[in-house]
């Protein structure tokens, strides 16, 4: 079995989780295999000395080790808003977040989730943007729905029962509402994880003349046929160990290529999809503060 350098807490006591393990979760989460096929491939990893608790605790998000930036820190302001999207849900609602030392207008980004809901990993990435100096602005797919239930399964079975385009249309009329927003400078960046990744792809693809810059973690492309109308530079983060969406990528960057757009691609080596995502083991500190640094100052090259 391969390994990666992810370990549980209580690494002292058992050895590295296996690869295999991080393949199958990532499988799992995607849907690409149900809970059962997912338990059950976990179980057969007894007999190199794990217990079923020792993995799920590696695995699934503990949020409580996600926040980074408080939402009492008196450097940021911290809301939630609602936005028209006639052509989704009708309505959205996102979580926004202003830095109180900006007077006047500023950058803003807008903030992807991945495919269940706005948990608050990704609520904490917006206060993240917003210490940084940007307005941020985390919309929730699962409004529709209630929105984010509480626990990652349940949201990931919501986000799979709504209508994928009325969701992509929720986003792009949250992208509209963000950059003409009373605080906005004009400038509009978009941040993604996974799903989100592939949305601000999408985003740069369908609203090219609204979107600025664009960073993708991990995220797959829009559609082929559309690639053609990014303008917007770009820049990818991948993870080395994520096979799965690495796969899109040669095509990708040659569309890319193509209609001449700026674009940059970091791979981190040894790192699994989802690395950034300080909530699981598959974080990845040193590349993930890396992926961090490259992107606060692409915004500021493209956004101020």
């Amino acid at each position: 079995m391969n390994t990666t350098p992810a370990e549980t807490s209580n690494a002292a006591s058992h050895p590295p989780i296996p690869q295999e393990a991080f393949d199958w979760y990532d499988e799992y989460a995607h849907g690409l295999i149900d809970r059962r096929t997912f338990m059950a491939r976990l179980s057969t990893l007894a007999a190199a000395g794990f217990s079923m608790n020792v993995l799920l605790t590696a695995l699934m998000p503990n949020y409580a080790n996600a926040e980074q930036v408080s939402f009492n820190d008196p450097a940021i302001k911290a809301s939630y808003t609602v936005f028209p999207s006639p052509e989704g849900h009708g309505e959205g609602r996102g979580y926004l977040v202003v830095p109180t030392a900006v007077k006047g207008k500023a950058p803003v980004v807008l903030v992807v989730h991945e495919n269940r809901g706005l948990n608050p990993y990704i609520e904490d990435v917006a206060r993240r943007l917003a210490k940084a100096g940007f307005v941020a602005f985390a919309p929730d797919a699962l409004h529709p729905k209630g929105g984010y239930p509480g626990n990652d399964d349940e949201g990931r079975a919501l986000q799979a029962s709504l209508d994928r385009t009325k969701i992509e249309q929720d986003f792009i009329a949250a992208a509209k509402f963000l950059k003409t927003h009373e605080l906005s400078n004009g400038k509009l960046g978009a941040v993604g994880f996974c799903f989100g990744g592939y949305i601000v792809n999408m985003l740069a693809a369908v609203i090219p003349d609204t979107l600025n810059a664009g960073v993708a973690f991990y995220g797959t492309p829009a559609a082929k046929e559309v690639r053609k109308n990014i303008k917007a530079p770009l820049m990818i983060h991948l993870a080395e160990l994520d096979t799965r969406v690495n796969a899109s990528w040669p095509e990708y960057e040659a569309d890319l290529k193509a209609a001449g757009v700026t674009y940059t691609m970091h791979m981190y080596p040894q790192c699994n999809h989802g690395f950034h995502n300080d909530s699981t083991s598959r974080y990845d500190k040193e590349n993930a503060e890396l992926a961090w640094e490259r992107t606060i100052a692409f915004f500021k090259q493209h956004l101020s």
